[in-house]
């Protein structure tokens, strides 16, 4: 975690292929130029490393690995000392089965008990899940595995999440969806975050750039990665303006000749590819 790569001596069309990935789990890699791949893997409270091939809905076999307790339960014990230990421990796993990044924490709001990622976010209460949240990425990163945040943001049920629209007024999205985030990103830098399937107010949040780029990162200052919840991207080259940096999961080159072709006519800058 931490070496930086040089994109320079790539063309264009590879730039563009570098922001998607190589298949369900692993980033794309050009080892004629020095450019690794590096493998993800499902949290947050434990592996779900697919060996051989791969799916987002775990039907397929995973390595055995420590089942930890869920967010819910681990936010139960109100203890940040002990979360940044469950961080820690969960990354020297991920490191020792050559795993670059894990996906988690989840720090979403509960507001819906049919929400079917309830059991990966850790409360109703803002506060508790950014403490909590921060805790457990500072423990990960601690052990040389990259974090990553989710789902950013106001993520809120399962029902038609791939085209939900959260309707939220800006004092209830600062008071209440974003505060966990914005502690965990300015308390313990994660090296990800993941942007979320629904749509807040009409825009989806892959193709946010208020959310992605202007309270993201111009407000809080993040420097990390946005990654796409799986299969979340709508439109490739909005995802690129609003500052979306990988489409996950790869392999099928999803919208990547449609951005090349905007780029060559304008509409996408090519400065926005190499951020």
């Amino acid at each position: 975690m931490g070496k930086k790569y040089s994109i320079d001596n790539l063309t264009l069309k590879e730039k563009i292929e570098l922001c998607s990935g190589k298949d369900e789990w692993f980033t794309k890699d050009f080892s004629e130029k020095g450019i690794p791949s590096v493998m993800m893997s499902d949290g947050p409270n434990g592996l779900r490393k697919q060996e051989h091939g791969g799916d987002m809905l775990g039907v397929g076999a995973s390595k055995p690995a420590t089942c930890f307790p869920t967010e819910s339960i681990a936010a139960c014990s109100f203890d940040v000392k002990l979360l940044e230990k469950y961080g820690r421990a969960l990354g020297e796993e991920a490191a020792a089965e050559n795993i670059g990044m894990v996906l988690g924490p989840g720090v979403c709001i509960k507001r819906n008990p049919l929400c079917g990622r309830n059991f990966e976010y850790f409360s109703e209460d803002p506060y508790l899940s950014g403490k909590l949240g921060a805790a457990y990425i500072r423990g990960m990163q601690s052990a040389g595995t990259a974090a990553c945040i989710k789902h950013f943001a106001c993520n809120s049920q399962e029902y038609f999440r791939m085209t939900s629209d959260s309707l939220v007024d800006e004092r209830t999205l600062r008071e209440i969806y974003l505060p966990a985030f914005e502690m965990a990103v300015k308390e313990s830098a994660p090296k990800a975050v993941m942007a979320a399937y629904n749509r807040i107010n009409g825009t989806y949040c892959c193709s946010d750039k208020r959310l992605l780029t202007d309270i993201l990162r111009e407000e809080w200052g993040f420097d990390g990665m946005v990654v796409t919840d799986w299969t979340a991207v709508e439109e490739r080259t909005d995802s690129f303006l609003a500052g979306c940096d990988l489409v996950m999961p790869g392999g099928n080159g999803y919208h990547e000749a449609e951005a090349l072709k905007d780029v060559k006519e304008g509409k996408l800058p090519q400065a926005k590819i190499e951020e």
